[in-house]
């Protein structure tokens, strides 16, 4: 009885344990700064599962700070025409393309994971505190990437522990106005 036991508690774990991510070794937070646009986004967080089906493209302006970090701000266009707008201060880290930052209460581990500064950025972020979440971004200079980047995308993502069904790559939408 206890090699049953045994073994579904080692199936548990596997099922909860993502891989361990590492940001870019060589990135350079100059080079990232600019227009970007998410294209892809994978989560289990429930928040994330719930809105899922209603989520459009949005952009982001990253622009770099004096101490290494990055402002982050992200908008998003509403189908009533209203916007939905974020901003961020990510702070850099001992560890390059590794930010942190803390939002609505909670703190934020960001990695930059893979980029290609004038196509595409892969960006892992990790809650702590309460309710541990990680999700998964899929950025791009322009609204359409390669199919090989969104396999890319989705293969990260089921490696980061995040179900099938729950990424999610985003239909195009028009943007925020400026402000």
């Amino acid at each position: 009885m206890t090699f049953p036991l045994t073994l579904l508690g080692a199936l548990l774990c596997s099922l909860t344990v993502s891989s361990e991510v590492v940001p870019k070794a060589d990135f350079h937070v100059q080079e990232i700064a600019g227009k970007w646009y998410l294209l892809g986004y994978a989560s289990n967080a429930e928040g994330f599962v719930n809105l899922k089906a209603v989520l459009k493209m949005g952009t982001a302006m990253v622009i770099p700070t004096a101490d290494g970090g990055m402002e982050l701000s992200v908008a998003y266009l509403n189908s009533d025409g209203s916007c939905w707008r974020q901003n961020d201060l990510a702070k850099k880290t001992d560890v390059p393309g590794k930010f942190t930052y803390i939002t609505f209460g909670e703190m934020k581990e960001m990695y930059v994971v893979d980029v290609k500064y004038d196509e595409y950025a892969l960006i892992h972020t990790k809650t702590k505190g309460s309710n541990p979440t990680e999700f998964n971004e899929l950025y791009g200079r322009a609204v359409d990437l390669s199919a090989d980047l969104l396999e890319t995308f989705r293969q990260f993502s089921l490696e980061t522990g995040i179900l099938p069904e729950n990424i999610a790559f985003l239909p195009k939408n028009a943007e925020c106005p400026a402000g």
